[in-house]
């Protein structure tokens, strides 16, 4: 993510083909008499935010049919959520904010659900064994809105003129469908998103056909690679799409109709293919099978976020002309913070310290000013008593963790060499893909790399409230 001034009405009939339960051929674990069925935990268990996501089950994929009128702001639909058991489950919680849910059922049999604030428990009709696989289909329904943080800004579902969009970091997902909210359980999306003919939506993933039916046409879109939560997008509204191919795979670029067709934002965003392919040399293999971008023209929306394989892009950022550096930011993002994904909010420096050095590395490579020299105005400059490693929950999104973060990456990559420092990135990256890390594994990672103690190193450039010592 990269924030402005950082720099940085029917209800759709259940989808045909939704699995209940595993496969069959699988044998499934069955309860013993003596199995001691307890509630999952109502939070994720985060150090900085413990009431986001839930335990007591990891989801697979997320499976949405919605339909949404922008005439009314209504939004209904279902949601199928295939996930495991990691614990004997009496009942589990999803994340389901403003909205209603009509009706629930797990592996075809009638739940019972109630809302608690903005929590879904459901009860299934019997308790769910450790380690097997279940669907939970819930059919729900409402005019969905924001979720509000004073500290870190409002998040989630914003409805506009011509449609709707929903965005935001750390929250949004629950603002529109029922969901495990915390980035720590990753899970694959397919959205069937059913508006009115002559409106466009844009969402995550490989888009797929679109057919249309008495007035209303539904647009289907699916991400295989497992995603964590916030980075989940909806945009509807009136768009200019372009589908082309960029290495084989599908590049969707998406701009609104109340901007210029040829403007900044447009020009920025025509750069993303090439933009990609310097960042693979840099950091490895693009690690999705779709690609692109969407630029929203919304005043809420001061910030740029890395939705998974086609980052959101406020307007803001292209008012001055072609901004490409914060293409960079997202597009890093995809490998830093999307493909290699936080396992708790604390870390978020390995996102956005990777991002910011992106963008120093594009600058250096468009003959810009250099990484270096970058680094150096960013040193001059700082107050050291802000910290990334640990920048506190209403802190998440300050200088600390970009610009210093960014500083951090830059002086690592002096201090073991660039042999040793695209060594760890790549292989980070690539060992990684998929997956959930911390810093205490990127430390790991870059010592192996480097075969250096750095303890003192990370302890002074993420952790020390002076000015670290130039490598």
């Amino acid at each position: 993510m990269r924030r402005r001034g950082i720099g940085a009405l029917a209800v759709l009939a259940l989808m045909a083909g939704c699995t209940t339960g595993s496969d069959p051929d699988t044998p499934e674990p069955s309860p013993s008499p003596s199995v001691d069925f307890q509630p999952g935990a109502d939070g994720a268990g985060d150090p900085y935010f413990p009431k986001y996501g839930n335990g007591g089950y990891d989801v697979a994929g997320y499976d949405l049919a919605l339909r949404y009128d922008p005439k009314t702001g209504k939004l209904a639909g279902t949601a199928s959520i295939t996930a495991t058991a990691t614990q004997d489950l009496s009942r589990f919680n999803l994340d389901l904010a403003h909205l209603k849910a009509t009706e629930v059922t797990v592996d075809g049999t009638a739940a019972t659900s109630t809302a608690e604030g903005n929590e879904l428990v459901i009860t299934p009709g019997s308790g769910i064994v450790s380690g097997r696989t279940f669907t939970a289909l819930v059919r729900y329904e409402g005019t969905p809105s924001l979720l509000e943080n004073k500290a870190l800004g409002n998040g989630g579902w914003i409805r506009t003129p011509d449609g709707a969009l929903a965005l935001g970091q750390p929250e949004s997902a629950s603002t529109w469908f029922p969901v495990n909210d915390h980035p720590s359980d990753k899970a694959t999306l397919k959205l069937a998103m059913t508006v009115p003919d002559g409106v466009e939506v844009l969402s995550n993933g490989v888009p797929g056909e679109r057919p249309s039916k008495d007035g209303w046409t539904t647009w289907n879109w699916s991400e295989s690679s497992p995603m964590a939560s916030y980075l989940a997008t909806v945009v509807i509204g009136q768009y200019r799409i372009t589908t082309s191919e960029h290495n084989g795979l599908p590049m969707v670029i998406a701009i609104p109709e109340s901007l210029p067709a040829n403007g900044p934002s447009a020009k920025s965003l025509a750069r993303t293919g090439e933009i990609t392919d310097y960042l693979a040399t840099q950091f490895g293999p693009y690690p999705f099978t779709s690609n692109g971008g969407v630029v929203v023209d919304e005043d809420k929306i001061q910030y740029a976020l890395e939705t998974q394989s086609r980052p959101v892009y406020g307007q803001t950022f292209f008012t001055n002309g072609e901004n490409l550096g914060v293409v960079a930011h997202e597009l890093a993002h995809q490998w830093f913070g999307d493909s290699v994904a936080l396992d708790r909010w604390q870390d978020i420096w390995l996102n956005e310290g990777f991002a910011t050095y992106a963008e120093w590395l594009w600058s250096e490579h468009s003959g810009d000013a250099s990484a270096d020299e970058l680094f150096k105005t960013s040193y001059n400059t700082f107050n050291w008593a802000e910290i990334p490693g640990d920048p506190k929950p209403a802190r998440i999104f300050g200088s600390a963790v970009y610009q210093r973060g960014g500083m951090t990456v830059h002086a690592l990559r002096e201090t073991i060499g660039d042999e040793a420092f695209f060594k760890l990135v790549k292989s980070w990256t690539a060992d990684h893909r998929d997956g959930n890390v911390t810093t205490d594994e990127f430390i790991e990672a870059a010592e192996a790399a480097s075969k250096k103690d750095l303890t003192t190193f990370f302890q002074n450039w993420l952790y020390g409230t002076e000015k670290p010592p130039v490598p």
